[in-house]
């Protein structure tokens, strides 16, 4: 036998034995796409929305118990519109209350308005896509704060205007700090741009409800004795023809609810929460 002939029958031999012995298996069948996608196939498609949420930024802790609520209202609302485990991007930063109270105290608005930019740029810098003050009575700053940053403030008075319009309201109490009842900033606004009377209780009552804000709600402490006076203060309201009544600081839904009066009640915690949900998810 030739030397070339004995080599090839041996490779001959060779195949026929491996095949005998099961060593070769079928190729797998060629993709399509000429196996560029080979992977993919496996993967689980992952959990995301069609249009994803934005991230809130929060200037918390005036007073945190108020600002607790604000985190538990967006959340649910999130979970309410997604579903499931979803839950709100969030970005916080929370102020000392104490110090915040001693400058309201001492009137060192700019130094308030300061600190107020420096959060609200922590917050930016941080990836929030927008700002929300939680507290009715640093809106004072808002105006300030929305010219030093470049994503949206959601102004709690913008927002709770919105509503009282809504309910074609044209003449509403407003309850508060007395910051909040005795300066331009809020009532200002909202008769200015959306043309409503806004009356606010005699002096002997603003303080007494400053008190209660301060030494009381801010502090855990809700007292029945301190919601039935602030229910016949609002009542005295409704009898000057007060429509509504806002609860001009974030505190006072601890106290007051609707079920408490025979007005609409505009509860500026949940209308400002949801506000910052709404932004987040999309749907303003």
């Amino acid at each position: 036998m030739k030397p070339g002939f004995s080599f090839l029958f041996l490779l001959l031999i060779l195949g026929v034995a491996i095949v005998f012995s099961g060593c070769t298996t079928a190729p797998p069948p060629v993709p399509a796409d000429g196996g560029r996608n080979l992977n993919l196939s496996k993967a689980t498609a992952p959990d995301v929305q069609v249009t994803p949420m934005k991230t809130i930024g929060l200037i918390g802790g005036m007073s945190w118990l108020s600002t607790a609520e604000y985190y538990r209202i967006i959340n649910q609302e999130t979970q309410n519109a997604r579903g499931g485990l979803h839950s709100a991007k969030i970005l916080m930063y929370s102020e000392d209350f104490a110090e915040i109270e001693q400058l309201q105290t001492q009137a060192n608005w700019p130094e308030l308005t300061r600190r107020m930019i420096s959060d609200a740029q922590r917050l930016e810098a941080g990836g929030a896509d927008c700002i929300v003050i939680c507290t009715n009575t640093m809106h004072k700053t808002a105006d300030d704060v929305q010219a030093n940053i470049h994503i949206p403030v959601l102004n709690i008075i913008d927002v709770t205007g919105d509503k009282v319009r809504e309910k074609g309201y044209k003449k509403v109490a407003l309850l508060g700090t007395k910051y909040t009842m005795e300066q331009d900033f809020y009532k200002g606004r909202l008769e200015k741009e959306y043309n409503l009377t806004v009356i606010v209780p005699n002096q002997t009552e603003r303080d007494y409800i400053h008190s209660v804000i301060f030494d009381e709600l801010c502090q855990g402490e809700i007292k029945n004795e301190s919601r039935q006076n602030f229910k016949r203060i609002i009542q005295e309201l409704a009898d000057e023809g007060a429509e509504g009544v806002i609860l001009g600081c974030t505190e006072i839904p601890l106290l007051i609810q609707q079920k408490d009066v025979n007005i609409t009640v505009f509860d500026t915690t949940v209308i400002h929460a949801h506000a910052a949900a709404d932004f987040a998810l999309n749907r303003t």
